[in-house]
């Protein structure tokens, strides 16, 4: 059985995903550390330890913020 992929816009940029993609799974895509990232989905935050227990779906608005260090 083959898995479809689906679109999903993140950080305002359309992007293809295999279907039953996670939070978690498009993290680590990115290549990106989890610590000091936030992520939104359709303007829900979605706390870190349900990352990998959170699907996406097709047409879903994600924003990954990352925390700035500065001084």
């Amino acid at each position: 059985m083959k898995v479809m992929p689906m679109r999903v816009t993140v950080n305002g940029e359309e992007t293809e995903l295999p279907a039953g993609t996670s939070v978690a799974d498009l993290v680590a895509l990115r290549g990106l550390e989890p610590r000091g990232i936030a992520v939104a989905v359709d303007g829900d935050v979605v706390t870190r330890r349900s990352w990998g227990e959170r699907p996406l779906a097709a047409g879903e608005r994600v924003e990954i913020l990352s925390i700035a260090q500065g001084g």
